[in-house]
């Protein structure tokens, strides 16, 4: 009944942060410098051909007369229509934001999956060899730039061991499943195609061991640290008294102890990785969300750029809510 109401309270107030992030975007996104109208113009243009341009395009109306007409449509589920390609915003989104969806949910899973195994056992190994060298790890994978381990992952899993698929999309030619999410490797789960599952998740082999070095850096030491914190407390400290030992102790003390204090952090990274998996998407040549969304930024293509903010904003305020309550449910102390 506490996890029910306390999830509850929640999305209620999900909906004011999301009405929140909604006209923030529409305002903040207008304050850019740029003018959309420039990308149609030409050197001979004259400024009855700009006007006619900004007519055709909804931007001469007055920025409230804008807003709610942006809201009207949101209301019906219209995104708008892309200025650049024309092409409705719902439509361009439906393909690009399942792949990169798929990318780092598959990502932040494993480096969390990584992070719990090695952060357990360098914690129950403190100051030994393993403990020292996964620290020393652990520094490495933060400092190195997504790109440029992205680029290296290319070089020795492609051209020198020629074991992966190089950087040429998604999926290889002919494989592509029946199109329901925009995400491959889902696709062809849904399907039951597994020539094409298997040859997704090869293409996802890469992108996914890259963000997830990234990731279980941060990952690995707060695992490693809340665990030690939990081995040092009275609680774990009476229990080995009281002669539990082995599983029981690992299970009933040291697991929920310190994986209550990780939902925030995993929902931090996802948010990070999700405004970052751009610069994966160009080396991979991945063609999701996050190369559309910079498309637009570039060219100040208004409806592409509200929709992808405002849908990655509210996917990372998601991300918060589900990290709130699997933190509740983790820890009976936390009360809203």
């Amino acid at each position: 009944m506490r996890i029910i109401r306390f999830t509850v309270i929640r999305v209620a107030l999900f909906v004011p942060v999301a009405l929140g992030v909604v006209i923030f975007t529409f305002f903040a996104i207008r304050v850019l410098p740029g003018d959309p109208v420039q990308a149609f113009a030409s050197p001979t243009s004259t400024q009855r051909d700009l006007e006619a341009i900004r007519e055709r395009l909804g931007l001469a109306k007055s920025l409230p007369s804008q807003f709610l007409d942006y809201m009207s449509g949101l209301w019906r589920g219209d995104l708008g229509t892309s200025i650049q390609s024309g092409t409705p915003v719902t439509v361009e989104i439906s393909t690009r934001l399942g792949p990169t969806l798929e990318l780092v949910f598959l990502g932040v899973f494993v480096a969390l999956i990584l992070s719990i195994i090695l952060g357990f056992w360098a914690a129950l190994r403190n100051n030994r060899p393993f403990d020292q060298v996964s620290r020393v790890g652990s520094l490495v994978g933060t400092a190195l730039p997504e790109f440029w381990l992205a680029l290296i992952a290319i070089v020795i899993g492609y051209s020198w061991l020629g074991i992966f698929p190089g950087p040429s999309g998604r999926i290889g030619l002919g494989m592509a499943p029946t199109p329901i999410t925009g995400a491959e490797a889902v696709d062809a789960l849904i399907t039951g195609n597994f020539q094409s599952l298997a040859s997704a998740l090869w293409y996802l082999a890469l992108p996914v061991l890259v963000i997830a070095i990234g990731a279980s850096a941060a990952l690995f030491r707060n695992v490693r640290t809340s665990a030690l914190e939990v081995m040092a407390a009275q609680p774990y400290a009476a229990a080995q008294a009281h002669g539990i030992y082995g599983w029981r102790l690992v299970r009933g003390y040291l697991l929920r102890g310190t994986l209550s204090k990780t939902p925030t952090l995993v929902a931090l990274i996802f948010g990070a990785v999700l405004g970052t998996v751009v610069l994966i998407e160009v080396v991979f040549s991945w063609q999701g969300s996050g190369q559309w969304l910079l498309r637009g930024l570039l060219y100040r293509d208004y409806p592409v750029v509200q929709a992808g903010v405002m849908i990655i904003a509210l996917i990372y305020a998601a991300a918060y809510l589900v990290a709130d309550v699997v933190h509740a449910a983790l820890d009976p102390r936390v009360r809203l």
